[in-house]
């Protein structure tokens, strides 16, 4: 199965097989760019953005430069999707042009608009419900630090969200067990809980949600988000008394075992994350980032290089 000319809007769009695939390659565009230099010669990529970006902007813009292909940076100053013109109609003009679009959106509603107008792939690189870009990242992360991500152990600590559903969606289908530990009231979608525990069950491996700290035990790496999303109208004093209990401290790296700790950024030392872990050895949230491009080039490729 091959996902030539296929849209990605959410992480099951990507086989477990696919996913694999994806996770090898960019770690061999990493080690040799030089074989993929002119993969995406000639075309050109349209990138909408409704949200401010600094790591999902540059790293596709650069990523898309080192393929030999083009990107078109697109924000809200050419007009906001949906008010200067329908969303069907962006897509349908930009598949005039441009052999795919990468869109960073508010609400997954656009996604699904702009795939079903386009004629191109569309590209998730960040919704309310999904960050499949991100997951893939992630978990290229991982494989390069451990070797193999199947029966690895990760816990995500903090809000449930975007970043929090497609590392579950993806971890479950590469094998990964899952520990998601929220806030009561923060937690993730219980729709996707019930996804990734179907595909875990399939893969051998776990997923646990829970709300109790206590419960963490030992895990090869933790992994936070900021704790205000984007758009959140909660005070800082308000999700501060509701989330320190969730802080990763270096005391929870040791009591946890965890050899690394990840973080998608914005950080916000010693709010989240103490800035004794995050600025320390075991923080790879650089190598993260590094990897958007990598593993979003891999990605680009599968689409669109037969």
């Amino acid at each position: 199965m091959t996902l030539y000319n296929q849209s990605v809007l959410g992480d099951l769009d990507i086989s477990p097989q696919q996913l694999k695939d994806i996770l090898l390659l960019a770690i061999d565009m990493k080690a040799t760019p030089e074989k993929y230099g002119d993969a995406l010669k000639g075309k050109s990529i349209a990138t909408l953005y409704e949200k401010p970006s600094l790591r999902t902007r540059v790293s596709f813009d650069v990523g898309i430069n080192k393929l030999g292909g083009h990107a078109v940076y697109l924000d809200q100053q050419n007009g906001a999707m949906g008010k200067r013109e329908d969303v069907a109609d962006f897509g349908a003009n930009l598949s005039c042009w441009c052999d795919a679009i990468v869109a960073r959106v508010m609400s997954h509603a656009t996604l699904t608009t702009l795939k079903s107008a386009a004629s191109v792939p569309v590209v998730n690189s960040l919704c309310d419900l999904y960050h499949p870009c991100q997951a893939l990242a992630d978990y290229m992360t991982l494989q390069e630090l451990f070797g193999e991500v199947k029966g690895l152990t990760l816990a995500y600590i903090g809000d449930g969200n975007n970043v929090t559903h497609s590392l579950m969606l993806a971890g479950a289908q590469l094998g990964v067990n899952l520990v998601v530990l929220t806030p009561e009231g923060y937690g993730v979608d219980e729709q996707i809980v019930q996804q990734a525990t179907k595909i875990a069950d399939e893969n051998q491996c776990t997923v646990t949600v829970t709300n109790d700290v206590n419960a963490l035990g030992n895990v090869d790496a933790i992994y936070a988000d900021t704790w205000i999303s984007m758009g959140d109208d909660k005070s800082l004093e308000q999700i501060l008394g509701t989330f320190k209990p969730y802080q990763i401290t270096k005391e929870l790296m040791q009591s946890a075992n965890a050899k690394y700790f990840m973080h998608c950024q914005p950080a916000h030392r010693d709010e989240e994350v103490t800035a004794d872990v995050l600025d320390s050895e075991q923080s790879v949230i650089l190598r993260q980032a590094e990897n958007r491009m990598w593993a979003q080039n891999a990605l680009l490729h599968s689409i669109l290089v037969k």
